[in-house]
């Protein structure tokens, strides 16, 4: 079988057979999704402590190069709820320039995780770690958009959550009634417009609604203008940023998070999207294209920026099919900021506040996490981990601690199911005789020979079970001449399982028993000879059929 191509965009294959028909489609999904992204740039960059322009940078930039480059049919990108919390603590902590920094170094991870093929690293997320952060993300986006959702009369939002809760307390009394009027005549508007349409969407019904009566009432509230200015209805040049080496060390981390959000997210939305076309992202291409999205859209300004489920989600609903629909949806957006650029600065942040707290509802996996509530324990314990360390320490923090607890939990599963037990002395005990004769291909079917001791070993050989081979096959006052440790089950061996099996077989040269492998797989062959313990147990005394095995050991203990 021919081997994929690293990097092969999808527009490539698409092309080869596009039509008038498939045209009107993504013309259709392209002009939708392009509306909709429109109020979610300028929010998502908003939530995230940067200016407006950057989110609509992002959304157009990086949104253009991800379906140019991609490997899905369908994929829309740009930024996203989940970067929103990363984005606020870097820009808090190192300033633009270290955001920048860090997008790139990200990109460069993502363009790196391509060319490694690992493509499929969706698969090796644990499910309780994702829902754990993507929820505690909802949370944290709910909590930081009280301030202009109730346009409380206050300074600068604190950081950390329980302070900012605190502080919307001591604020409550300057509640600003005509805003709080609007922000729920926004959510009322969010909430029931789709029972009404689908097709539009209704945040941009919410924005242009709110927007008129503010402006024709006159109505004194808080607007993208009054805090950030006018829109330039430009790009930028694009600037290196300035960022020293200390620094620099200091924003590996938070890239390795940008990277790891942002190959979950948009290889989950891939995904998604390929079970409503019946399509096949091809995920390695997908990598690179995101990360060097990720690498560009910086230098003219953009943040962080990934694959968007609810956004390819209504490209695909809205006649979307191939990446073009995408590079119209950017295209789109620019065409709108040029044009209608300066009435953006009329919106009011009210509006804005109602759209990111239905966002974080959507988000807020709030099934799936009941649910997961009710699974095995260790489960649990890395999804409350991974919940509560995104609220109340750091998202970086959470996805290290998740990453760290799923793979004691991985070891802890492996361990349950690797066993090495002791077949002849089960079967002069007569326990589990009846099961062992029953088995397929059963070592009890044999004449095992006098002086000879046989162990089974099932599972995978690495270093979480390496002190289980050590307990079990315990020599004793009075070894046999030979132990013959039947493999047929280990399909895996790392570098400790192969140290294990090495002091196994010097414990026995000590005690004067030879060790035989039998029934020994590829890969644990293949691991033995390449460290050289092959040699050193002996290729005759390592074998792959038992009863060849069998005979040897015989022969050996006369």
């Amino acid at each position: 079988m021919k081997q994929q191509p690293i990097f092969f965009p999808k527009i490539l294959s698409t092309l080869r057979n596009y039509s008038l028909s498939t045209f009107w489609g993504d013309l259709s999904g392209g002009v939708i999704v392009g509306i909709v992204a429109l109020p979610l740039a300028i929010a998502f960059a908003i939530a995230s402590g940067v200016t407006p322009e950057r989110g609509l940078t992002t959304a157009i930039i990086a949104g253009l190069l991800i379906s140019l480059l991609g490997g899905s049919r369908v994929q829309i990108g740009g930024p996203t709820g989940a970067f929103v919390i990363i984005v606020y603590n870097i820009v808090e902590r190192y300033g633009i320039d270290g955001l920048i920094v860090a997008t790139i170094m990200a990109g460069v991870m993502l363009v790196l995780m391509g060319v490694l093929r690992l493509g499929s690293i969706i698969k090796f997320i644990p499910y309780p770690m994702t829902v754990g952060f993507t929820a505690g993300i909802a949370v944290v986006i709910f909590s930081s958009q009280l301030k202009d959702f109730f346009g409380f009369q206050m300074g600068a939002l604190p950081a950390d959550f329980v302070e900012k809760w605190g502080s919307y307390f001591h604020a409550f009394h300057t509640l600003d009634v005509t805003t709080f009027g609007l922000s729920v005549a926004s959510l009322l508007i969010l909430v029931l417009w789709p029972k009404i349409s689908r097709k539009i969407p209704g945040s941009i019904i919410a924005i242009l609604f709110v927007t008129a009566v503010a402006q024709f009432f006159h109505i004194p509230v808080e607007t993208i203008g009054s805090r950030f200015g006018v829109l330039p209805s430009h790009f930028s040049l694009p600037v290196w940023p300035h960022v020293g080496l200390a620094e620099l060390k200091l924003l590996i981390g938070p890239a390795f998070t940008i990277a790891m959000l942002g190959s979950i997210e948009s290889l989950l939305s891939a995904t998604v999207a390929d079970g409503m076309i019946e399509g096949r992202t091809r995920s390695n291409t997908e990598l690179i294209a995101q990360g060097i999205a990720n690498i560009v859209s910086p230098l003219f300004g953009g943040i962080p920026a990934t694959g968007a489920i609810a956004r390819t989600a209504t490209n695909v609903k809205n006649g979307g099919r191939t990446p073009v629909a995408g590079i119209i949806h950017a295209a789109v957006l620019l065409l709108i900021v040029l044009v209608f650029g300066a009435w953006v600065r009329f919106i009011p942040m009210c509006v804005l506040s109602a759209i990111l707290i239905v966002v974080s509802w959507h988000m807020s996996e709030r099934h799936a996490f009941k649910a997961l509530l009710r699974a095995p324990k260790m489960d649990v314990v890395v999804l409350l981990a991974t919940f509560f360390l995104t609220i109340f320490v750091d998202l970086t923090v959470a996805v290290e601690i998740g990453l760290l607890l799923s793979v004691f939990l991985f070891m802890k599963r492996m361990t349950d199911v690797t066993n090495v037990r002791q077949i002849t002395l089960e079967l002069q005990n007569g326990k589990g005789e009846t099961e062992l004769r029953d088995e397929a291909d059963s070592t009890s079917r044999r004449q095992i020979p006098p002086g000879v001791a046989v162990y089974e070993a099932e599972g995978a050989f690495f270093f979480g079970v390496a002190e289980m081979l050590r307990d079990t096959l315990d020599i004793g006052k009075n070894p046999p001449k030979v132990i013959l440790l039947r493999m047929r089950h280990v399909l895996a061996l790392d570098a400790t399982g192969i140290r294990a099996l090495t002091d196994l077989r010097r414990t026995c040269k000590k005690m004067g028993t030879l060790l035989i492998l039998a029934g020994v797989q590829a890969q644990p062959l293949q691991a033995l000879e390449r460290s050289g313990e092959l040699e050193k147990f002996g290729r005759e005394n390592v074998l792959k059929n038992f009863d060849q095995a069998l005979r040897h050991a015989g022969e050996c203990a006369t």
